[in-house]
């Protein structure tokens, strides 16, 4: 009989404690409920630790079984670290599942994908590009390993490292505004106005502040898309706030003009965001590089 622990039943554990059921877990790992219960009936027989307290409904852990998780979360930290030794020289290629905002996508990720590049070679970098929500939601259900977003989202299980700041301003296609005086935000209330929605990180923020200062628009026409938002306001449809820095060159030629506001907006800061009950120096890693290479004031860096 074979009573050695294996790092697939440690896995598993993982996987049960994370997910709360032997069935999610099985479908997690892509196998059977009953595959996952004989790994977990190995591994008791292997450790001689009851690792579930009988006495509750459901996987719910005995101390000592919570004690055997910890061991098998560094465990499995260090076999990803190893792993990533054996990426850095050139070996079996590794997966990166990154989801990153618009923003993100037309300004630094060419820059980020480039060092990415040059630290693992052999690195499969598998980018998506949505709303903040998605792939908010991507990243719990583990769709995505790391995710670049505004700070709207904020849970305890998540590590959110800083990036850096966005800042926002009013702008108008020329003439359709008088800019000779700085107006307030009611002002704007009398124009259309475009605003993000609320699958989008920055709309999440700014629209909340909006609300604190107690203003509505009552002809206000949202989007999701920056890209839309921008092609809105150069073709005279309403005011919008957007990225100043970025969107620099509309202003420089004249298509669009920043209005003055007397209520500056908010900076709108951005993270790189990943799981925190799955350690791994990979990932952790990313998030590094990615806050070494954010610059969020110019188009398609590398």
């Amino acid at each position: 009989m074979n009573t050695q622990i294996t790092l697939k039943q440690l896995e598993t554990l993982f996987w049960i404690a994370r997910l709360g059921t032997f069935e999610r877990a099985a479908s997690r790992l892509a196998t059977s409920q009953s595959a996952v219960s004989k790994r977990m009936q190995e591994l008791e027989r292997a450790s001689a630790i009851e690792i579930f307290d009988r006495s509750q409904r459901g996987a719910r852990l005995s101390a000592k079984g919570e004690e055997l998780l910890a061991i098998a979360e560094k465990m499995l930290d260090l076999h990803d670290q190893i792993a990533d030794v054996r990426l850095s020289d050139g070996g079996r290629p590794r997966l990166l599942r990154l989801g990153v905002t618009e923003l993100t996508a037309m300004t630094w990720l060419p820059r980020l994908v480039t060092r990415l590049r040059e630290r693992y070679p052999t690195l499969k970098i598998t980018p998506t590009v949505d709303m903040s929500r998605m792939l908010f939601t991507a990243l719990e259900d583990d769709h995505l390993d790391l995710i670049i977003v505004p700070a709207a989202f904020r849970m305890p299980e998540y590590v959110s490292l800083a990036l850096g700041e966005v800042k926002n301003v009013w702008m108008a296609k020329k003439g359709l505004i008088d800019t000779s005086e700085a107006r307030s935000l009611h002002d704007l209330a009398r124009f259309p106005v475009l605003m993000q929605g609320t699958q989008s990180g920055s709309g999440i923020l700014l629209n909340k502040w909006l609300h604190a200062q107690g203003v509505s628009f009552p002809e206000a026409m949202s989007s999701d898309s920056l890209t839309a938002l921008l092609g809105l306001a150069v073709a005279g449809l309403g005011v919008s706030y957007l990225p100043e820095n970025c969107f620099r060159s509309f202003t420089d030629t004249g298509q669009l003009e920043i209005i003055r506001i007397e209520e500056s907006l908010p900076p709108v800061p951005y993270v790189a965001m990943y799981r925190e009950d799955r350690p791994h120096s990979l990932i952790h890693e990313v998030a590094e590089i990615a806050a070494a290479c954010a610059d969020f004031g110019h188009n398609f860096q590398i």
